[in-house]
């Protein structure tokens, strides 16, 4: 296997899923509070959103969120290439397509997952991508599909958009089932195959390869790097935030931003405000909050009195340093 197109751009060796729901702008700036350097990404953006949509609602990001990449949901070549010119021109350093979701109603799309089966219109896509614009193409992919899921059926979807110029191949380790099991399902109930991804990489040392799913901590993250060029986090990171707080010192070597939870939520006030100044409620940004005190004491306080069902009232900057006296009002009364 020969890609016909070098590689454009270094592989960042940590990144954060995108997650639908979760990794909007708000939570991609609160995550910017803990690492700097990891690869942070929007939700999955269908092609005709943006085609047809308010571009501004769903594109628009923070300076500070670099580096960003934009996933891109769809499975016409010439629209996704319409899609990937705004994107470099609205500023997002990556273009990456999914090939990964299992859900019933992206398949309905003819996107998502169920492109596995399909490799040359993925692989027309990529070229049309990557044809216009001059940041990274990538893809994010499955390691297999209902019955598509040999390794062999992989390294064939790998091979034909390689040659297409796909610039990264981030692997989610685990099969998935397009009718049966749902996407939260597809996260968990497949088993992981972590071989099949290492493989693809000893095999085929030119491609770079990113490997997902079941990482949940930097020591593992280490441990895959020696196997893979890059590692993608997600759930783990939604959920227990902090666990990404030494990432830029061990896997970037790189000053961490943040020596403590309560830094974070100090540097979040100022954009907090900013938001509600300009009509975002400020739910939509403390609900990303919610878990950054997971596993210590205090953080059902925490979470209770962020929660839409709990105090939220009040000016931003009031709000956020209530709800961090009680975790240490809580942390004390504890012990």
């Amino acid at each position: 296997m020969s890609a016909t197109l070098a590689p454009r751009g270094v592989t960042p060796p940590l990144s954060v899923a995108p997650m639908m729901d979760c990794t909007d702008r708000h939570f991609r700036y609160f995550v910017r509070q803990i690492t700097r350097r990891a690869l942070l990404y929007t939700e999955m953006i269908p092609m005709t959103t943006i085609i047809h949509g308010d571009r501004a609602r769903y594109l628009d990001f923070h300076a500070d969120e670099h580096p960003i990449a934009i996933q891109l949901g769809g499975d016409d070549p010439d629209t996704l290439a319409e899609c990937a010119r705004v994107a470099e021109g609205w500023g997002y350093d990556e273009i990456n397509l999914n090939v990964g979701c299992p859900s019933s109603r992206v398949s309905q799309g003819n996107f998502g997952a169920c492109l596995m089966a399909q490799p040359a219109l993925v692989a027309r896509a990529v070229s049309a991508m990557r044809a216009a614009v001059s940041v990274p193409v990538t893809v994010k992919h499955r390691i297999g599909i209902d019955e598509i899921d040999r390794y062999e059926d992989m390294v064939e979807f790998v091979r034909v958009v390689a040659d297409a110029g796909a610039d990264r191949f981030t692997v989610h380790a685990r099969k998935a089932w397009l009718s049966g099991l749902s996407p939260k399902q597809n996260r968990t109930v497949p088993p992981l195959r972590y071989h099949d991804v290492h493989q693809l990489k000893r095999e085929f040392p030119h491609l770079s390869v990113e490997i997902n799913g079941g990482i949940t901590t930097i020591d593992d993250t280490l441990s895959q790097l020696t196997r893979v060029d890059a590692v993608m986090i997600g759930r783990a990171a939604y959920n227990n935030p902090w666990m990404l707080a030494d990432a830029d010192e061990r896997v970037f070597a790189s000053e961490r931003p943040a020596a403590s939870r309560a830094q974070v939520v100090e540097a979040m006030i100022p954009y907090a405000e900013a938001m509600c100044a300009h009509g975002t409620p400020l739910h939509h940004v403390t609900r990303h909050m919610l878990h950054l005190f997971c596993g210590q004491r205090g953080a059902r306080a925490w979470r209770r009195y962020l929660t839409p069902a709990g105090q939220v009232r009040g000016p931003a900057r009031e709000v956020l340093r209530a709800a961090l006296a009680l975790v240490a009002t809580d942390k004390q009364s504890q012990g």
